[in-house]
């Protein structure tokens, strides 16, 4: 597996609803991105949803929008849909208007998620 980047989400705030059978949160962010291929930001603010049931994993699904500069040095952006759980793994898909970077709209990608004080590190590879 190749490392594309590492994306320094900072929770900014979390709304949630308690429901009988089901419990949902949605946690917005920004960030910095930093790696070999796109380095920049999260621009406006990005959204995780947790949707979790008391008989199945926690359900992520995570959208949001960078900036920033891609392998050749040109500006663009990507935006990222990541959905998975912590069982089950985590699929991230890439939309660019980089044509350094437009060959990661089709790969097979994961992503693997760290904790951090005031949010998560969500690394993602080819």
């Amino acid at each position: 597996m190749i490392k594309l980047f590492d994306v320094y989400v900072d929770i900014t705030d979390t709304i949630g609803v308690k429901g009988r059978l089901h419990d949902v949160y949605m946690l917005s962010f920004t960030g910095e991105v930093k790696g070999r291929y796109f380095n920049g930001k999260v621009i406006g603010t990005g959204v995780d949803t947790q949707y979790s049931s008391k008989d199945r994993p926690v359900l992520l699904s995570a959208r949001y929008m960078l900036e920033g500069k891609d392998i050749d040095g040109n500006e663009c952006r990507c935006f990222i849909e990541n959905n998975g759980s912590f069982d089950d793994g985590f699929i991230p898909k890439i939309v660019t208007d980089s044509p350094a970077l437009a060959e990661f709209e089709e790969a097979e990608l994961k992503a693997e998620i760290v904790t951090k004080e005031n949010g998560v590190i969500v690394s993602i590879f080819r």
